[in-house]
């Protein structure tokens, strides 16, 4: 009876090792660039088939900003991710990430755009308009691990002109894109950033607000958002995850439809953190200027901080 028993035990113990083995669970993170329930819906038909496809169990994880899936990554709360670039070279500087795709377009383009956005019955039309204007404005800014709704603006907008946007505007606040576009088809706010993959959903999911929208800005191209994973996971886990991201919706229907409903994706490719090398030169840029038009400071550390700013740009190229 007693080897009954411990016969019972072992086989227990031995179908729950190989259960565990066969889901290791993962959280996905996904960037707040709308509501929580779009980004579900959006999302969850592929985080599904992911499940199916590499047997582990996968949980997606949403925060109300990005930094909230840096630092989940972090503390390995996130071991998968999708991120715009700027929130993947902090995923990949302190979060212990890797970049190792990179969305495709459906159309075949490279890249999206960042704008500034207005309402249409505005009467400014222009870049220059808003400058000259700022001071009577509120702004809508995105989330400062933002690319196309804080860093490119950031830099081509402001920190060319040598303007600081908290407090060039008279009233500035940061939300994510869909709540900027809806604040500038309200009227609640004169003009926010945004970019033009979120205005294509809010163009279908609000056609009425998106025909209040009017764009007064458009930036150079912006290479398309990376996926990013932990360093640690292991690398069998690491082969599934990328093979599934690799070989979606190249063939099967269904997936390609996913893929549309996402953000008129035709797929991934594999990527890796040379793509973040435009972002990190821009993201220097952005910090030289504002120290070259900061004049609390002293000559000699200006000099300084240039020169290290200068030092890092080199090493870059």
């Amino acid at each position: 009876m007693i080897k009954k028993i411990l016969a019972i035990t072992a086989a227990t113990f031995a179908l729950g090792l190989s259960l565990g083995a066969h889901a290791q669970e993962i959280n996905f993170g996904i960037i707040s660039t709308e509501s929580t329930q779009n980004l579900k819906q959006d999302w969850e038909p592929l985080i599904q088939d992911m499940e199916k496809q590499t047997g582990m169990k996968v949980k997606a994880f949403f925060a109300p900003d990005y930094a909230g899936i840096i630092e989940g990554m972090r503390f390995n709360k996130v071991q998968l991710a999708w991120l715009g670039n700027k929130s993947a070279m902090e995923a990949v500087d302190r979060a212990n990430g890797e970049v190792f795709a990179q969305m495709v377009n459906a159309d075949g383009s490279q890249g999206y755009y960042s704008h500034l956005i207005v309402h249409k019955d505005s009467p400014y039309n222009t870049l220059d308009d808003i400058l000259k204007n700022g001071k009577s404005l509120s702004f809508g800014n995105g989330d400062p691990n933002s690319t196309s709704g804080f860093l490119v603006p950031g830099f081509y907008v402001f920190a060319k002109n040598q303007i600081e946007a908290k407090t060039f505007f008279k009233v500035t606040r940061s939300a994510n894109h869909e709540a900027n576009a809806l604040a500038v088809a309200n009227k609640q706010i004169d003009v926010a950033t945004n970019n033009s993959e979120n205005l294509e959903k809010v163009q279908n999911r609000f056609p009425e607000k998106f025909n209040n929208i009017k764009i007064v800005w458009t930036s150079p191209l912006i290479a398309l958002d990376p996926l990013v994973i932990r360093k640690d996971m292991p690398e069998a886990s690491k082969a599934k995850i990328k093979q599934f991201f690799y070989n979606y919706g190249k063939v099967d229907a269904r997936e390609k439809e996913v893929l549309m409903k996402i953000s008129k994706l035709s797929g991934f490719k594999e990527s890796s953190n040379r793509q973040l090398l435009p972002i990190r030169q821009l993201d220097l840029f952005s910090k030289r200027n504002k120290i070259e038009s900061d004049t609390l400071i002293s000559d000699t550390a200006k000099k300084e901080q240039l020169a290290a700013i200068d030092k890092q740009l080199t090493a870059l190229n």
